[in-house]
C-alpha cells in the first residue's frame, strides 16, 4: 500500500456515520487528520514551531477555519474568483474552536502553534463547525504537540420540546435554540448559544445532554491517540524562576496592594507604573539573565493577590459585594440626526449604540458555504483604543470586534420583528467609548436602547450581564460583573443575555480546563437576578417600550402586493417606469419576485404618491377614485393628466375649476400636479377626469353657479407628443 500509516476509525454521533482518517494527508504537519461526517469532510492540521521566537512573551497559537466555495459547488462572488479574507462566520468558527483548545495547551509554552481546518465538503444536515472542532481537537492529540485534551463538541437544538443532537437543516429551521457546548472528558469546555428566550432550567438541562454525548465522542479520539498517538515534545519552560518571582513579591506585594485596591482604573494604572519602575531598578542587575521576566512576575503578583482577595476573604478590588454590580445608567436621543440612539453605561465600561433603517436592498449579501445568503438584522461592535487609554491606529474590526459583535447580534435576533412585521433592514452599531470590563453585555444593553428609541417594535427589551469565577481544586467562587482586573486575572467570563422570559444568547470563555455542573448552574442564577435588576431599575424607566413613530430622519416605508405579471408593468422598459417614480417622488422603489413591492422614502407623503402611482398602474383606473396626476398636454377644450405612467385621461375644461374657466392656460400649465377624479372609463378603455370634482369631494370647495349649458365637447384625437395639436 501507498501510504502505509493510513488508517480508518469510524463511530456514530446523532445516528450518522463518522469517520477520521489519518495517515494519508498532510503529512508534514505534526499532525492532520480528515474528518467525514455524512458527505461534510474538513481536513484539519496542527503544526508546531521547533522554538520559540524571540521575545516573545504569550502563548501564540492561530487557529484559523477556513472555508471552500467549492464544497458547496459554487464559485466566489468577487472579482478574482476566488477566496478572499475570512468571511464572519469562518471568524466566528475559529473563535469557537480556539475557545475549548486553548486553556488545554501549557501556559508556559512559547513555541508559535497554528492550526488549521478546511472545509473540502460540506453537507447540509452534518455541521462542517462541529466537524472541525473534532477533527483539530484528533489533530493535535495525535502529535507530538503538548496538550491536555482532548475535548469534543455537538450542536444542540430543541425541536417540538425535544433535544436534539447536531440537528439536520430541517431540523434547524424549527428549533427553539441553537447551542454549541465543547467538553473534556469530564468538564464543560465551552458554550456558545442563541435561543428564543429559553429558561435556565431548559438551557442547563440541554448543556448536560450534550456534555453527555461529547464524553462518547472524546473517548473514541482517546481510543485513536492510543493506536496512533506520538510522545509530546519536551519543551524549555517560558516562566520566570521561582528565586525571582519570591523575592520581587516579598519586595513589593504591600505597594501592590495598595495599588490595586480602587475602582478607577486611571488611578490603578497610575499606582502601579512607580512600582514597576522600583521593581527593575532593584532586580535588572541583580538577575540580568531574566530582567526580561520581571514584567512577568509582577503580572503574577496581582494575579495573586487578587485571586487570594476574592477566594479568602470575598473581597473585590473595587470594593463591591460579590453580587453588587456597578453603577450603571442608562440614556437615550443622543444624537441629534440618527433614527435611534441609545448609550448604557456601567462603572468605566460606556457603550453608545446607534439604529439606522434600511430598506430591503440594504440587507447584507453573504458569501458563505452554508444555506445563508442575506442578513438584514446587523450588529457591528468598534473598539478603539481611547476606550482604554491606548493610542493605537485604526485598522478596521479584528477577530474580539467580529465576536463581540455577533454576540451581541444573537441577543437580539429573537426579539427583531419579521420583515412581515416591520419591512427594514435594520443596522445597529456599538461604539464603546470607555472599557473596563463587559463592554459585549453593554452594547447588549445599548443596542436595546437605541432600537426601541428608533421605533423598532422588538418583542422584549435585553440585558446581558458578565459572571466571573475563581476556583482552586475543588474550591469555587463566582462574582457577578467582573471589571477587567476581575477577567484578566479570573478563570471565567460567563456572558448571558436575555429579556425577562428567558435566555436569548450565551458565551463563555475559559482559562481553566473547564466547569461542573454546579459553576454553570450558579452562574446561570446569578446572571438572571442581575438581568431583571437592570431592566426594571435602569433601562425601563429611560424607554418602557418601542416608540410608535419613526424618527423623522428615518425613512418611511410603504408595502403592496400587486399581480406577479403586472411587475414589467411597474419597471417598465429598461427600468424607465420606475426610474420615473423613483425621480419624481424622491423615493426608493424595491420589487420582489412575489410581487411585493416596498416604497422608501423620507417623507412620508412621497411614498404616498409612489404608491399611488403603482397601485394605478398595476391596477385598472376605477370609476370614482382620486389620484394625483401631472400635466402633460393642454388642448382648447381640455388638459391630458397622466395618473401613472402609460396611463393618461381627459380633463375637459368646463371640469378643470369649480368655476367657470375661459381657456385652459388660466387653469393649469404642462408639469403641474393636480388632483383628478374618475368620472368615466368608455368602452374603449378612454379615461374621463375631474379637477372640479375632486376639488369638491376633497377639499370642500363649492362650485359657482352656472346656468349656462356645458360646451360642446370634441371628438377625441390621437395626439403625438412631439407634435403641436
Amino acid at each position: 500500500m501507498f501510504f502505509k500509516d493510513f488508517k480508518t476509525f469510524e463511530t456514530e454521533v446523532a445516528g450518522r456515520k463518522l469517520v477520521i482518517e489519518t495517515g494519508k494527508m498532510a503529512q508534514l504537519a505534526n499532525g492532520s487528520c480528515i474528518v467525514r461526517y455524512g458527505d461534510t469532510e474538513v481536513l484539519c492540521t496542527a503544526t508546531m514551531a521547533p522554538k520559540p521566537r524571540e521575545g516573545v512573551d504569550f502563548f501564540p497559537l492561530s487557529v484559523d477555519f477556513e472555508e471552500k466555495l467549492y464544497a458547496v459547488g459554487r464559485i466566489p462572488g468577487s472579482f478574482q474568483r476566488r477566496e478572499g479574507k475570512a468571511s464572519e462566520k469562518a471568524v466566528l468558527t475559529s473563535r469557537v474552536i480556539d475557545r475549548p483548545i486553548r486553556p488545554l495547551f501549557p501556559k508556559d509554552m512559547r513555541n508559535d502553534v497554528s492550526v488549521v481546518a478546511t472545509v473540502m465538503s460540506v453537507d447540509p444536515d452534518c455541521s462542517p463547525e462541529i466537524a472541525a472542532l473534532w477533527g483539530v481537537s484528533t489533530a493535535i492529540a495525535i502529535s507530538d504537540i503538548p496538550w491536555d485534551g482532548p475535548v469534543s463538541s455537538v450542536s444542540l437544538g430543541l425541536v417540538d420540546g425535544k433535544y436534539v443532537i447536531n440537528p439536520t437543516l430541517e431540523e434547524r429551521a424549527k428549533t427553539e435554540m441553537t447551542v454549541t457546548v465543547a467538553s473534556t472528558d469530564s468538564l464543560v469546555a465551552m458554550i456558545e448559544a442563541g435561543a428564543n428566550e429559553i429558561s435556565n432550567e431548559v438551557m442547563f438541562d440541554g448543556i448536560m445532554f450534550a456534555h453527555e454525548e461529547n464524553k462518547k465522542i472524546v473517548e473514541f479520539i482517546k481510543s485513536i491517540v492510543a493506536e496512533i498517538g506520538k510522545e509530546k515534545i519536551a519543551f524549555e519552560s517560558n516562566d520566570p524562576s521561582e528565586e525571582l518571582y519570591e523575592a520581587i513579591k516579598a519586595f513589593a506585594i504591600e505597594d501592590v496592594k495598595v495599588a490595586l485596591d480602587t475602582d478607577d482604573k486611571r488611578i490603578r494604572d497610575e499606582r502601579l507604573a512607580p512600582i514597576y519602575d522600583a521593581v527593575h531598578a532593584e532586580f535588572d542587575e541583580k538577575f540580568p539573565e531574566e530582567a526580561a521576566k520581571i514584567d512577568d512576575c509582577l503580572y503574577k503578583l496581582q494575579k495573586f493577590i487578587v485571586r487570594r482577595w476574592l477566594l479568602d476573604e470575598g473581597k473585590r478590588v473595587d470594593g463591591r459585594g460579590i453580587d453588587e454590580i456597578r453603577p450603571l445608567n442608562a440614556e437615550i436621543d443622543l444624537l441629534s440626526r440618527v433614527h435611534g440612539s441609545g448609550m448604557f453605561t456601567r462603572g468605566q465600561t460606556q457603550v453608545l449604540s446607534i439604529t439606522t433603517l434600511g430598506t430591503a436592498r440594504d440587507a447584507q449579501m453573504l458569501d458563505g458555504i452554508d444555506e445563508d445568503v442575506e442578513k438584514r438584522y446587523i450588529h457591528h461592535y468598534n473598539f478603539p483604543s481611547y476606550s482604554v487609554g491606548e493610542t493605537k491606529p485604526s485598522r478596521g474590526p479584528g477577530r474580539r470586534e467580529i465576536g463581540h459583535g455577533a454576540l451581541a447580534e444573537r441577543a437580539l435576533l429573537p426579539v427583531i420583528p419579521s420583515m412581515e412585521e416591520f419591512p427594514y433592514t435594520i443596522r445597529v452599531v456599538s461604539e464603546v467609548l470607555s472599557s473596563n470590563g463587559s463592554t459585549s453585555q453593554g452594547s447588549v444593553c445599548g443596542s436595546t436602547l437605541a432600537l426601541m428609541a428608533a421605533g423598532v417594535p422588538i418583542k422584549a427589551p435585553v440585558a446581558g450581564i458578565s459572571c466571573g469565577l475563581i476556583s482552586e481544586g475543588d474550591r469555587f467562587m463566582t462574582m457577578v460583573d467582573i471589571q477587567g482586573l476581575e477577567d484578566f486575572f479570573g478563570d471565567m467570563d460567563f456572558k448571558v443575555a436575555g429579556t425577562k422570559k428567558g435566555i436569548t444568547a450565551i458565551q463563555m470563555d475559559l482559562k481553566v480546563h473547564g466547569l461542573t455542573p454546579e459553576i454553570i448552574k450558579e452562574a446561570f442564577e446569578k446572571t438572571y437576578k442581575a438581568r431583571m435588576y437592570i431592566l426594571d431599575e435602569i433601562m425601563l424607566p429611560v424607554i418602557s417600550e418601542p416608540r410608535t413613530e419613526l424618527s423623522a430622519y428615518a425613512p418611511k416605508l410603504l408595502t403592496t402586493k400587486i399581480d406577479v405579471e403586472k411587475i414589467g408593468d411597474v419597471i417598465g422598459k429598461q427600468g424607465k417606469v420606475i426610474q420615473k417614480i423613483c425621480a419624481e417622488c424622491n423615493c426608493k422603489v424595491d420589487v420582489e419576485e412575489d410581487g411585493t413591492i416596498f416604497v422608501t422614502a423620507v417623507d412620508i407623503n412621497d411614498a404616498n404618491r409612489a404608491l399611488e402611482i403603482i397601485n394605478t398602474i398595476a391596477n385598472d383606473p376605477e370609476i370614482g377614485a382620486i389620484y394625483n396626476g401631472v400635466v402633460t398636454r393642454l388642448m382648447s377644450f381640455g388638459a391630458f393628466v397622466e395618473i401613472a405612467p402609460g396611463k393618461e385621461g381627459l380633463v375637459h375644461i368646463s371640469k378643470l375649476d369649480v368655476k367657470r374657466t375661459e381657456k385652459v392656460e388660466d387653469c393649469v400649465s404642462v408639469g403641474d400636479q393636480i388632483m383628478v377624479k374618475v368620472t368615466e372609463i368608455d368602452d374603449q378603455g378612454r379615461i374621463n377626469l375631474s379637477r372640479r370634482d375632486a376639488l369638491i369631494e376633497v377639499e370642500g370647495l363649492v362650485p359657482e353657479n352656472d346656468d349656462e349649458p356645458e360646451r360642446e365637447r370634441r371628438p377625441r384625437r390621437s395626439f403625438n407628443r412631439n407634435k403641436k395639436g
